[in-house]
C-alpha cells in the first residue's frame, strides 16, 4: 500500500493503492485525480505541439498562471522541441467523476455581435449595463477563510444588506447603473449575458468590444431547462438555435422565460475581443471555462468530449461561467461571429478530463 503526496498551488494529496491511486486539492476538496500518462490521452499523438506551446507561453501572461507553473514559464526562450517539453515537463492526472457531479459534459460558448446605439431611441431601447454603484460587494473570506470562494452580492437597505435587485425588477426600474449603449433585443442582451462577452455594432458605423464585469448575486437558473420541465422543448431538443426559434413563435412569453433566470450580468467597455476571467484575449478551441472552486484558473488541461464531433485537444482554463459547475463541466471558446454562435448554439458532448500537473511540483512519499 502507498501514499503518495503531491504538492500543486498550496498542495495536493494522493490517496489510495498504487494501481488506482485517488488525487485531491487540498484547498478543493471535491477534486478527485487519478494518476495517468499521455499515452491514455486519446489522441495525443496527433496533437498540434507548436500550437499548444504558444497557447501555453500566453496562458504565461496571467498572473495566476504563471503562480501555477513558475519555472516553466520561464523557459520559454530555451524550448526547441515543444512535444518533449510538454512530456517532460508535466504529468496528466485524470479528473474522476463525482457522484455529486450532475452532468459531465462539454457545452460551447462564442463572441456574438449586436445592434446598438449610444443613445436610447424607440429601436435601441434595451440598455446594456455597467456595474451598479449600489451594487455591494463582500468577500467572505475576510471572516471565513474556508469560504475564499465565495463573495455575498446585495445592497443596502436601510443599515441591513439584501438581495439585490432580481432580472424582473431591474427591467421595471432604473438602476443605479451607467449604461454602456442600447440594443434591440432583450434576447439578444440575454444571449450576450450567457456568451459573457460580444461585441456591439453601432448605429453610426463604429464597433465597441464589451465583457463581464460583475453579477447582481443571484443563481444562475436555466432557461432551457425551464422550457423542458414545461414540456416546451424535450432535454435533446434544447439550443440556443430552438429557444431562439420557440421565442419566435411566443413573444407573449420571453419576459415570463427570461425572468425565470433572475441572474443579471453587468458589462464594461473592452478594448480588445473577447477576454475571459483571466484577463487574456480568448483563443478558439482552446480556452475554456471552468468552475474556478474544482480547476485552478490558468490551469493546462486536456479534453475528450465526444457528440456529433469529437475534441480531443489541450486546452486552458482561462474563463468561468455562471453555468458551469463541478469539476468535469466545462465551455469551450468557438470564436466570433454565425458560424462559431451556430456550433456554439448546439455543442452538448460527454467530457472526460486530465489536467496537467508540472513533474516540479509533484513530491512522492512512500
Amino acid at each position: 500500500m502507498k501514499q503518495i503526496y503531491i504538492i500543486f498551488l498550496l498542495s495536493i494529496f494522493i490517496f489510495g493503492c498504487s494501481k488506482e491511486p485517488s488525487v485531491m486539492f487540498e484547498e478543493l476538496p471535491h477534486t478527485n485525480l487519478q494518476e495517468s500518462n499521455f499515452q491514455d490521452l486519446p489522441n495525443w499523438e496527433n496533437e498540434n505541439y507548436d500550437e499548444v506551446l504558444y497557447s501555453f507561453i500566453n496562458n504565461c501572461k496571467a498572473k495566476k498562471s504563471l503562480n501555477l507553473y513558475d519555472e516553466l514559464c520561464k523557459k520559454k526562450q530555451t524550448i526547441t522541441d515543444a512535444r518533449a517539453f510538454l512530456e517532460n515537463n508535466f504529468s496528466p492526472y485524470f479528473i474522476v467523476p463525482d457522484e455529486t457531479q450532475e452532468e459531465t459534459i462539454m457545452t460551447g460558448y462564442f463572441e456574438p455581435e449586436l445592434d446598438g446605439s449610444l443613445t436610447q431611441t424607440q429601436r435601441f431601447k434595451y440598455p446594456i449595463y455597467n456595474t451598479p454603484k449600489d451594487l455591494l460587494i463582500v468577500d467572505l473570506d475576510s471572516v471565513y477563510p474556508d469560504l475564499k470562494q465565495y463573495r455575498l452580492r446585495g445592497r443596502l437597505e436601510g443599515n441591513r444588506v439584501v438581495e439585490y435587485y432580481s432580472r424582473e425588477e431591474i427591467n421595471k426600474m432604473n438602476i443605479n447603473a451607467e449604461v454602456i449603449c442600447y440594443c434591440d433585443s432583450k434576447i439578444d442582451r440575454f444571449f450576450l449575458e450567457v456568451q459573457g462577452s460580444g461585441r456591439v455594432k453601432l448605429d453610426n458605423g463604429d464597433v465597441i468590444y464589451i465583457g463581464y464585469d460583475n453579477q447582481n448575486g443571484h443563481s444562475y437558473s436555466s432557461i432551457g431547462k425551464y422550457l423542458v420541465k414545461n414540456g416546451e422543448l424535450t432535454k435533446e431538443e434544447v439550443s440556443l438555435q430552438t429557444i431562439r426559434a420557440w421565442f419566435t413563435k411566443n413573444p407573449k412569453k420571453i419576459d415570463e422565460v427570461l425572468n425565470h433566470n433572475s441572474s443579471v450580468v453587468f458589462f464594461k467597455q473592452r478594448h480588445k475581443p473577447a477576454s475571459g476571467s483571466l484577463g487574456l484575449v480568448l483563443t478558439p478551441l482552446r480556452s475554456i471555462a471552468v468552475d474556478r472552486r474544482y480547476i485552478p484558473l490558468g490551469s493546462m488541461l486536456y479534453l475528450r468530449a465526444l457528440g456529433e464531433k469529437e475534441y480531443t485537444r489541450t486546452v486552458f482554463a482561462q474563463d468561468t461561467g455562471g453555468a458551469i459547475k463541478g469539476a468535469l463541466r466545462a465551455d469551450m471558446f468557438l470564436g466570433f461571429g454565425d458560424e462559431a454562435g451556430e456550433i456554439a448554439g448546439q455543442l452538448k458532448a460527454p467530457l472526460k478530463l486530465w489536467i496537467l500537473l508540472p513533474k516540479t511540483k509533484i513530491k512522492n512519499k512512500i
